[in-house]
């Protein structure tokens, strides 16, 4: 125990005297510019079957995420530019509305999710990728194109 306790305290002052990462330089990692005012953003929102909620929640855990590793630069940028926002509780339809929003809309880029999955993992599995995603959806998306206003 005592052992563990020497370790433990080797292991902070190590850590100390070369320089942790601090908290600033671990958030510049994820830090990502936001609209400022008179860009555009979307907000898309995705209604997702009750019984498919598990499947969606899958498809942009799991494939839309991670998919942007395996693309270039610009493609990064779109999706550090982009956020998903989860359903908490089912709408008067019965259906989950789960929200995209890019923030902000990155002119001339592509936001077409079929195209970037076959992009990144082929035309056959982009296809079956994007069947998860589409299968999961009880209708068709709704989009709202907005200004940001002043901070």
């Amino acid at each position: 125990m005592k052992f563990r306790v020497l370790i433990s305290l080797l292991t902070l002052c190590v850590l100390s005297l070369c320089g942790a990462p601090s908290a600033t330089a671990q958030q510049k990692k994820t830090t990502r510019e936001l609209a400022k005012p008179g860009d555009k953003v979307w907000v898309i929102v995705n209604p997702v079957k009750a019984d498919k909620r598990v499947q969606f929640e899958h498809f942009v855990s799991d494939i839309f995420w991670p998919t942007f590793a395996k693309l270039g630069p610009e493609e990064q940028h779109v999706f550090r530019q982009t956020r998903v926002l989860n359903a908490v509780r089912p709408e008067a339809d019965g259906t989950y509305a789960y929200l995209f929003i890019m923030d902000p809309v990155i002119p001339g880029a592509s936001y077409d999710i079929e195209a970037v999955l076959k992009k990144a993992y082929g035309p056959e599995k982009g296809a079956e990728h994007y069947k998860l995603y589409t299968e999961s959806l009880a209708g068709a998306q709704k989009t709202y194109s907005v200004l940001e206003t002043k901070n």
